[in-house]
């Protein structure tokens, strides 16, 4: 099996390469983001221990997912020549349709490489969104290694799902909703941020937007590479022989330094949740909530139900993507 590092993936743009995500650069973005679409809603949730948590229903955006923000904070920070060179993205599905979805509404061509095995909502949304959809094999093929070879054929820009500095400011982009409308209903600014995490874009980005709060990134057992490498002070990969997950938008293989740094200077400590944690969340969060999101959006609600996380009055979920195959939703509601 391949197992791409951070060091095998496209080089980055001397531009990129001296540039940090920065919290102006978040405020920035989240003022492009409220032109654009509408705040997601803040929801209260009662866990059954008693207490509430209070939910971001990130699965409510446009094409179903947070990766909008990142997607067109970058796309829009492109240069007129960047632009009409294209763009090219790596991703199982949400940050595909981000992409695509910007790259449609500011005429940008795009290119993504998808895994053979994303949900079929994903890939069709993705192409019926005007992206070009490169497949490849997951377990034995670098994707990195496949957007270096078009990038480098066609001259296009990289953006990256998240060891990019304008995609974690737009990912960050989330936290300032969060906090202005926590202010509002929760008394305060949220005390604890619990968020999905696959490589690191959205932990990072909320720790800028939201500084005095504590971040908690959470990934499925087994793909849970962040956890170990903030527990370890180093990047780590996933390691040779992942198991099958259900949270198919978290499945990166490593971290990247740019996310590493922001989340090791806050000192954030991960948590990894299991496949049955991660469906008992689902089946909450659409008894609860009326919510129907998808395995690795509920990641982060499923911590905090497994007693993996505390909480107070002014502990934040993010429920981060709604993206899920019909079929296989319906088959966990249903054997609950």
């Amino acid at each position: 099996m391949t197992n791409p590092s951070p060091q095998l993936s496209p080089a980055p743009s001397a531009r990129e390469a001296t540039r940090a995500p920065t919290r102006k650069g978040v405020l920035r973005a989240a003022a492009k983001v409220s032109a654009l679409v509408p705040h997601t809603p803040l929801l209260a949730l009662e866990l059954p221990e008693g207490g509430t948590v209070w939910c971001k229903a990130e699965c409510l955006q446009p094409m179903g997912a947070f990766k909008i923000r990142g997607a067109w904070h970058r796309l829009t920070e492109l240069t007129e020549e960047e632009r009409a060179r294209g763009v090219v993205a790596v991703s199982s599905g949400n940050h595909a349709q981000g992409v695509a979805w910007a790259a449609r509404r500011l005429g940008i061509s795009a290119t993504i490489v998808m895994p053979a095995d994303a949900p079929e909502v994903k890939l069709s949304e993705t192409r019926r969104l005007g992206a070009q959809v490169v497949l490849y094999e997951r377990l034995t093929q670098s994707r990195d290694a496949i957007a270096a070879e078009i990038c480098a054929a066609q001259g296009s820009v990289l953006v990256h799902a998240y060891g990019d500095p304008w995609v974690i400011e737009g990912q960050g982009s989330t936290g300032v909703e969060l906090a202005s409308q926590m202010d509002c209903f929760a008394g305060g600014p949220p005390t604890r941020i619990v968020a999905p995490c696959g490589g690191g874009g959205l932990a990072s980005g909320l720790a800028l937007a939201c500084p005095d709060a504590e971040i908690v990134p959470v990934e499925p057992e087994g793909w849970d590479d962040v956890t170990r490498s903030l527990a370890g002070g180093a990047i780590v990969g996933v390691g040779a022989s992942p198991p099958a997950t259900a949270c198919d938008a978290l499945q990166t293989m490593a971290t990247y330094p740019i996310n590493f740094a922001v989340m090791t200077s806050r000192g954030m400590r991960g948590v990894a949740v299991s496949e049955a944690e991660v469906r008992a969340a689902q089946i909450h969060a659409f008894r609860k909530l009326r919510l129907v999101v998808e395995p690795g959006g509920a990641a982060a609600l499923a911590a905090v139900l497994a007693g993996k996380v505390p909480y107070d009055g002014r502990t934040a979920v993010i429920l981060s993507g709604g993206n899920v195959d019909p079929a296989a939703f319906a088959k966990v509601i249903v054997q609950s």
